[in-house]
């Protein structure tokens, strides 16, 4: 199991790649500033998605994840 510390430096890396420094701050200063349940946000993220769309964005995702190595 990862520490909270390596949890926090991988996460604020993926925000710096894929937000840029600016944003993934901001992003980081919009969760703070808000109340946030990430369990009430994470039911209603593919809501509006099919099991197929979600499995072929998790492929595109791993494929593009795969190409950047």
């Amino acid at each position: 199991m990862r520490t909270d510390t390596i949890i926090r430096n991988e996460g604020t890396r993926v925000l710096m790649d894929n937000l840029g420094l600016v944003e993934a701050e901001r992003f980081i200063m919009l969760i703070q500033k808000e109340p946030f349940d990430y369990t009430k946000w994470q039911e209603n993220l593919f809501e509006d998605m099919s099991i197929e769309e979600i499995s072929q964005k998790a492929t595109d995702y791993r494929n593009l994840q795969t190409q950047n190595q």
